[in-house]
């Protein structure tokens, strides 16, 4: 038998009858994207892993598409129900929509906390079999103090003071009872104090600083820097001809030899395996697509500014370089006595430190159109992070 299998039967109320109007989006938050999905859905996933059911979604008038498209390939697992003028209003009305399920106990959720834990759910379920209600609290590490009109007045006790978060658990019956009882002039902060005031005794559990609530436009900004990988790798290749007549630029670096490498800019090999090593980390295409051939501006081009455009892009996404890795492949010239300029230069021109960029050099023992001294290839890997 599973630990979920343990417990008494558990519905949920998620509430999620607000309009959300202080989160700057351009729907009730709790129908807003938030990591890659729908607010709500986060809830009701985690609720339905947890094997909570069945469970009910209150929702504001006129939410009923809103609700259906958050909860695509859902909506046969949960019922939708109306709220009401107040939250506790909404909460009765969830709870009424579960009288004829007879679940034992029920969960009783506000949709805006979306990062909830199985963890959470076992303790509240856990602390449901001494006690008719449990509620999830953290500590408050702030210093507090009593507001006189705009004046500090007396502190607060921060010790015996908690931080309460939702889901809030009940036995079912209780809960229900308390809310019917509950003075309809006056709206309660949580289902908790609904509960104290019709007598029940409310546990305390440990909470979860993920179930932050989100409140406000700030808390939609920070999730979406924060959908970003904070790492990410990319890789490059390139080939150019060796051909009489041109300069070799490799990495940056004027390098004298017999011949240089042909192309529509400078045709620096190292240069342009790298720009493209980076493009891929940003998933933002190739150097082909920022600086075209066709185009008659990039003709003979220097190809440093091909890599402090690759630079400009990487900062403008939020990362940083923290590691370039090139690896230039050919017969001749030997690389070996200008790899500490080409490190320099290309540090240079990327802004940051030398140590954060290796240049090495290979053969292919003859073999190829590099063995054969035809041309000369570069492959480059780059990894970004996060600032």
């Amino acid at each position: 038998m599973s630990d979920t299998d343990a417990f008494p039967r558990t519905a949920a109320v998620v509430v999620a009858a607000g309009r959300g109007l202080r989160s700057g989006q351009p729907l009730p938050k709790q129908f807003a994207s938030w990591r890659g999905k729908p607010v709500i859905r986060h809830s009701v996933e985690a609720l339905l892993a947890a094997g909570v059911e069945p469970i009910v979604v209150v929702i504001p008038e006129g939410a009923e598409t809103l609700l259906e498209d958050a909860l695509r390939g859902l909506t046969d697992q949960v019922r939708p129900v109306l709220g009401g003028a107040t939250r506790q209003e909404s909460v009765r009305n969830g709870l009424e929509a579960l009288v004829d399920a007879r679940p034992s106990n029920v969960l009783i959720h506000d949709a805006a906390r979306p990062d909830l834990s199985l963890a959470v759910i076992d303790r509240l379920r856990r602390a449901l079999a001494d006690h008719q209600g449990a509620i999830p609290v953290l500590p408050v590490v702030d210093s507090l103090t009593h507001v006189e009109g705009a004046m500090m007045g007396a502190p607060a006790r921060r010790e015996a003071l908690r931080r309460v978060q939702t889901p809030q658990a009940f036995h079912f019956d209780a809960i229900l009872s308390a809310h019917r009882e509950w003075d309809g002039e006056a709206d309660a902060g949580d289902d908790a104090q609904v509960a104290q005031a019709a007598g029940v005794e409310v546990a305390l559990v440990e909470g979860d600083e993920a179930l932050h609530k989100l409140t406000f436009a700030s808390d939609f900004a920070a999730q979406q820097a924060c959908s970003f990988p904070p790492v990410r790798i990319g890789s490059g290749y390139d080939v150019h001809r060796l051909e009489d007549g041109e300069e070799l630029w490799l990495c940056g670096v004027k390098i004298d030899h017999v011949q240089g490498l042909a192309g529509h800019s400078d045709a620096d090999v190292a240069i342009h395996a790298l720009v493209d090593a980076l493009l891929g980390a940003l998933g933002a295409g190739d150097i082909g697509q920022h600086f075209p051939p066709s185009d008659a501006r990039w003709r003979g081009a220097s190809s440093d500014r091909f890599l402090a455009h690759a630079a400009t892009l990487v900062s403008a996404a939020g990362y940083r370089l923290a590691n370039a890795d090139v690896t230039i492949i050919c017969e001749a010239p030997k690389i070996g006595p200008h790899r500490e300029a080409m490190r320099e230069r290309l540090a240079e021109i990327l802004g940051v430190d030398k140590d954060l960029v290796s240049v090495k050099a290979t053969t292919t023992e003859k073999l190829g159109f590099t063995g054969r001294a035809e041309g000369i290839a570069a492959q480059a890997v780059a990894s970004l992070v996060r600032i």
